[in-house]
């Protein structure tokens, strides 16, 4: 099968508003909602907001198409992923400006999205190609095997800040591995979320039913969780959801695969190169508004050097440009609603309250937030505390090595950390003490790359929840299957 190279990928008039139903787009029986652009407060789309009745039906049509995908030849589901690669590659413009203004980001995020969706499909055909199993000793005249199957159907439930890569990751190898998927996408980014998915894989010959597109809000949420036919659940989102789900979904015994938040440190030791590390700390904190599941939320630097980097970092949020992303001009977006401005504004001003100094930044026009830094945060003061999810370098100094592990560790666990540091053998022995499912020697901490697994202990969700060799693990399961010669006898 080719692909049809058509000028535009996406047409507001037929995927606005409405579900995908693994073949055409259908009008969600819970109505619809508007979708603005956070940069510029302009009507962009509607979203579909599907009821409980909705999502049961996809899950029915996901259901009932999935055996026979599970069937198909690893090569025919290789070749849609395959297919599904190019196509993003094909539309890159066209996608990378959708998710810059869906989401608020600048242009080169949304650039950056598109490019790793490309990549994540390349990888899941890859899976779909591999072994997956295991001969196991057994006596004579019976053979052995450990095989991994599908799960049946997954449900996935993607945020709204990476909306593209967050849900293709689980997505694209959900498939791979004859899984049908239900995707759930934030309704903020229905579009990046869901609508681009579900029109690439489609067009890449994904067979009817097998991806159902339904964005909703809690009632459609708990459906998909609750169903007896969705064996498991791919959530990324904030703890608190994280939470609801896990007991919900445990009530229900399903497998879970929850990315979810936590402290993210960064260390910066005081042989570091300053001007690198103060450009390391920046992209870190700031980069898409902060508003990454592994921004480094709290900035461990050792005190003989906290006044120099935090000169720098002022220098650099003073000139930094903040505005509409998608011009290709800015270096920060928007935050993408005002619930979450107000959020993050309420963190600014209780940590200056709590002691903290503002030492640039926490001011915005509208939606676009410039990016902040704050001094003498520590312990007790709500930068450190909680998770910003907002563009700004929480300071804080420590005076040793083992108080900078302290500091560092201090919370529920964490997705990603890092150490910048010349001295390698000290960086990586503070590295292995930290509480992170991702750390980082000499980098920042916004790092993923397709292949590694990703995921983080305790806040930070249930481990290694997807990604690479992890995935194979996550999105099937085990069966033990035996072949003998002939009927043996047996004592009965």
């Amino acid at each position: 099968m080719g692909i049809a190279e058509t000028p535009c990928l996406l047409d507001p008039a037929v995927h606005g508003g409405r579900l995908f139903d693994g073949a055409q787009w259908i009008a969600a029986r819970g109505g619809r909602r508007a979708v603005t652009e956070p940069a510029t407060g302009a009507p962009l789309a509607d979203s579909a907001v599907a009821n409980a009745e909705d999502m049961r039906d996809a899950i029915a049509r996901a259901h009932a198409a999935q055996a026979a995908w599970a069937a198909t030849g690893p090569r025919e589901r290789a070749n849609v992923l395959l297919r599904a690669a190019r196509l993003f590659e094909l539309h890159a413009d066209e996608l990378a400006l959708a998710v810059a203004r869906e989401t608020g980001g600048i242009l080169a995020k949304g650039a950056h999205e598109v490019r790793e969706a490309a990549v994540f499909c390349n990888v899941a055909a890859g899976l779909a190609l591999r072994g997956h199993g295991e001969v196991l000793p057994s006596a004579q005249g019976r053979m052995s095997i450990a095989q991994r199957v599908p799960r049946g159907v997954i449900g996935v439930i993607s945020p709204f800040n990476f909306p593209l890569v967050l849900g293709i990751r689980s997505v694209a190898p959900a498939l791979a591995l004859g899984n049908a998927v239900v995707l759930k996408p934030d309704t903020r980014t229905p579009v990046s979320g869901g609508a681009i998915l579900a029109e690439v894989l489609h067009r890449a010959g994904l067979p009817a039913g097998l991806l159902q597109m339904i964005p909703g809000d809690v009632e459609a949420g708990e459906a998909l969780v609750v169903d007896a036919r969705v064996p498991m659940i791919a959530f990324t989102g904030s703890p608190a959801v994280g939470r609801r789900i896990g007991e919900l979904g445990g009530r229900h015994l399903k497998k879970l695969s929850l990315e979810l938040g936590g402290a993210n440190s960064l260390i910066v030791l005081e042989d570091a190169d300053l001007d690198a590390a103060a450009s390391a700390v920046a992209f870190a904190c700031w980069f898409h508004q902060g508003q990454i599941c592994m921004a480094a939320n709290r900035v461990l630097v050792h005190a003989s050097i906290a006044d120099a980097l935090r000169d720098r970092l002022v220098a650099k949020a003073e000139r930094l440009p903040v505005g509409d992303g998608s011009t290709g001009r800015t270096a920060l977006g928007a935050i993408v609603d005002a619930k979450q401005l107000a959020h993050f504004d309420a963190i600014v001003k209780n940590s200056v309250a709590q002691g903290a100094r503002l030492d640039a930044g926490g001011t915005h026009e509208g939606l676009c937030y410039r990016p902040t830094v704050l001094s003498g945060v520590g312990p007790g003061i709500a930068a450190f505390d909680e998770e910003p999810f907002g563009p700004v370098a929480s300071l804080i100094a420590f005076a040793s090595d083992a108080e900078a592990v302290t500091l560092a560790n201090a919370g529920a666990g964490g997705l990603a950390a890092a150490v910048i540091g010349r001295d390698l053998g000290r960086a990586l022995a503070i590295g292995r003490q930290l509480n992170a499912g991702m750390v980082h020697i000499n980098d920042q901490t916004v790092n993923d790359d397709a292949i590694n697994p990703f995921g983080g202990p305790g806040i930070g969700g249930n481990g290694s929840a997807v990604g690479g060799p992890a995935d194979i693990d996550e999105y099937t399961r085990w069966q033990w299957l035996t072949v003998r010669d002939a009927l043996p006898a047996f004592p009965f």
